[in-house]
């Protein structure tokens, strides 16, 4: 698989990433049901204000999710950040990951790479990660 995304919502990932430093940030894209089409990023506020772990508020997932109904979309991406580990998904994140049919990007913000980042997408299945190509456009 691959994710097809574009410049915009990579910069709009960084440019959270770098301003919720050092906590994670996080939040989804969300796109037309069935299509796997990255169209309207979301940022959400990580409700454990924490530089090593994230989790939706819980009367935001269920905003979120009513709004997806009614719209008739679907979550494509689920993103966050990482502030001092490698753009690769935690044991808690592989636990936590319940859309199977959703891509997981994790951006890397630690300081020994500053000012650049990591940007890397994956597939979580039962459990299983497996990392994916990432294709940006315009």
């Amino acid at each position: 698989m691959t994710l097809k995304i574009s410049q915009a919502h990579v910069d709009a990932m960084l440019a959270q990433s770098r301003a919720e430093y050092p906590d994670e940030a996080c939040g989804v894209i969300l796109g037309p049901l069935g299509k796997d089409q990255t169209l309207r990023l979301k940022p959400m506020i990580n409700a454990a204000h924490s530089p090593t772990f994230y989790e939706f508020d819980p009367k935001d997932l269920l905003s979120l999710y009513r709004e997806i109904d009614d719209n008739d979309e679907e979550i494509v991406v689920i993103y966050h950040s990482h502030t001092e580990t490698e753009a690769y998904p935690s044991r808690t994140d592989i636990a936590y990951a319940g859309e199977p049919g959703a891509h997981y990007v994790v951006v890397s913000t630690r300081e020994e790479i500053a000012p650049a980042t990591e940007f890397r997408s994956y597939r979580i299945i039962d459990g299983v990660v497996t990392e994916e190509e990432v294709s940006i456009s315009e």
